[in-house]
């Protein structure tokens, strides 16, 4: 057994083999696997009143194609996670909120009875992410009602039937911004337009059909730089290539420019990449306190709920490795250091060898800073370990294939050789 992984425990504190934070697809899939593969006790912490993340609020299509093999809607994906999760027999608390993460696997608690602690062998983050708000965005003009994100829009009318607008404008074109054009199909609400700052959407360009299927212009290159209005949204000024201009709308969706949901890392001590938001980690998912890992939208915004779901499985892979001691100690890891300013972030940021069925991550994982093109290179001194050829925009996924021998050694260095 890994020393790290049996911490002192005061005999007054309530245990469990594993506790997982966040009850959406990730931290789902790795608590089901967990226990599915005898990992003992397993404790799902959920701060909401419900359990299924953002799926819940999605109530359209397409969900579940690689968890379950059919298409669902996002709140029936989330319910079947959640009753797969209970039937495996993960104990899931609702209401409960991670107050702050202590070493060794310690995690201060607030529930509806009161102040509380639990202590982990393994704690699994799932925390996933959030959205940007007006304000980051540095957009000025008056506060009126009527400026919400993605998220919320999608709480008022899925859980809530309501439409707290008619002629909106959404602010972004990343994927979830035409969920929110679905959203708003789905509540009868005629979007004024979608405006993008970038010269292209950031979403892969046939999801711009969506908005000319339902009639929504598509304004690249203009920035939205005030909201009008008293008690409501009124106007919009837009700066485009043409000069400054007004529309009227009745709401923004602040659609969106996600972050992930880290506060609790930053308040804490485990090592965070000032890249991707998210918390360094190694091959596993394991971060610079060995008893924590993490999976899911915590590591980097944005990926799919089906992404996040089989990353939950693979971390859980590494957990019940980790707890069966079969893990190799932080310290083999070698840093991945980058080396050039296109590359927003990449991971894992420490890498090393992983034996087959222990979780292990295959693949880096690039985000760019910029649309660049050219030649990805993973190189450990002056020998090549991996390459490809990329041509791609930010928030696109890019993957590169790890190389299995990866033991010992100084740092490696990933470069983008552009065109």
């Amino acid at each position: 057994m890994i020393d790290t992984l049996t911490p002192s425990i005061d005999p007054t504190m309530e245990t469990a083999d594993v506790v997982v934070v966040g009850a959406g697809p990730a931290g789902l899939a790795a608590a089901t696997a967990l226990r599915q593969g005898g990992a003992g006790r397993v404790v799902v912490l959920e701060r909401e009143g419900e359990a299924g993340g953002i799926p819940r609020h999605c109530g359209h299509y397409p969900f579940g194609m690689r968890e379950f093999h059919r298409l669902l809607r996002g709140p029936d994906y989330a319910a079947r996670l959640v009753r797969r999760a209970e039937a495996a027999g993960v104990e899931i608390r609702r209401r409960v909120t991670v107050t702050a993460l202590h070493p060794g696997g310690r995690l201060s608690l607030a529930t509806p009875d009161g102040r509380g602690a639990i202590i982990g062998r393994a704690v699994v983050l799932a925390t996933g992410v959030r959205e940007t708000s007006r304000a980051a965005r540095l957009i000025g003009g008056e506060k009126p009602g009527g400026v919400l994100p993605t998220g919320a829009l999608q709480g008022l009318v899925y859980l809530e039937g309501r439409a707290p607008f008619r002629r909106p404008a959404i602010l972004g074109s990343e994927l979830v911004a035409f969920s929110a054009l679905l959203t708003c199909r789905h509540a009868g609400i005629k979007p004024v337009a979608m405006i993008e700052p970038g010269p292209r959407p950031v979403a892969l360009a046939p999801a711009v059909l969506l908005a000319r299927a339902m009639g929504v212009p598509f304004l690249a290159g203009t920035r939205l730089d005030q909201i009008l209005g008293r008690d409501r949204v009124e106007r919009l000024v837009l700066t485009d290539a043409a000069g400054r201009r007004e529309i009227e709308a009745d709401g923004v969706i602040v659609s969106g420019g996600f972050r992930p949901e880290a506060t609790l890392l930053k308040e804490s001590h485990l090592a965070l990449d000032p890249g991707s938001g998210g918390p360094v980690i190694d091959v596993f998912g394991r971060l610079s306190d060995p008893v924590y890992f993490a999976a899911g939208n915590l590591l980097r915004p944005v990926e799919t709920a089906g992404w996040c779901w089989a990353e939950g499985v693979r971390v859980a892979a590494a957990v019940a490795a980790a707890l069966a001691g079969r893990l190799s100690q932080p310290a083999a890891g070698r840093r991945l250091v980058t080396e050039s300013p296109a590359i927003r972030f990449a991971l894992p940021q420490r890498l090393g060898p992983a034996a087959p069925g222990d979780g292990g991550a295959r693949h880096l994982q690039v985000r760019l800073a910029r649309p660049a093109s050219g030649r990805l290179v993973l190189t450990d001194g002056d020998k090549v370990l991996a390459s490809r050829r990329l041509r791609s925009r930010p928030e696109r996924r890019i993957l590169l294939r790890l190389p299995a021998d990866l033991a010992g050694g100084s740092d490696l260095r990933l470069t983008l050789l552009e065109d």
